[in-house]
């Protein structure tokens, strides 16, 4: 698996653990492992702009998710996985930052920018959250690997809560 983490938020993060979980969450979506991804952490101004000229909506926000090749797990467990360009997946640690001292199970920056990673990668496979139903689907997924991310690597506690709507 192809992953470049690129920093340029200014901030310092745990670009080994962003690296870790995106890989993580490809290996359990069954994604190829000669597919590639691109994460970068950008600063409030520079999300902001990604933000208005993608979204047409103000301010700067958490997670932005740019799908390339327009991948999707198997279907089936047997199913040769598809292999290509994910995309690329953009985090602004100051507003994770933020949600996490704010989240009812407050939590680091860091764990926010992990759970947001794995968000990112299920907005690329073409998960989205929409109506109630897929919300309940992609925040279900998204949990459960960063669960077992978390446990394989014996941190204590369920993942924090999800705060990106």
């Amino acid at each position: 698996m192809s992953i470049d983490v690129n920093n340029e938020s200014g901030r310092e993060i745990d670009e080994r653990a962003i690296l870790d979980i995106a890989r993580y969450a490809l290996a359990r979506m069954r994604i190829h492992p000669l597919s590639e991804l691109s994460v970068i952490a950008v600063d409030t101004d520079a999300m902001e702009q990604l933000h208005k000229q993608w979204m047409d909506l103000p301010g700067p926000t958490d997670v932005m998710s740019f799908p390339m090749d327009e991948l999707r797990p198997p279907s089936k467990d047997g199913d040769e996985p598809p292999q290509g360009l994910l995309g690329d997946i953009v985090l602004c640690p100051d507003v994770a930052e933020k949600q996490g001292a704010d989240a009812p199970t407050k939590h680091s920056m860091d764990e926010e920018l992990q759970m947001l990673t794995v968000h990112g990668v299920l907005h690329l496979l073409g998960y989205d959250h929409e109506t109630p139903g897929e919300r309940t689907e992609m925040f279900g997924l998204q949990a459960a690997i960063v669960d077992g991310w978390r446990a394989e690597r014996g941190m204590e506690g369920p993942s924090p809560a999800p705060t990106t709507t």
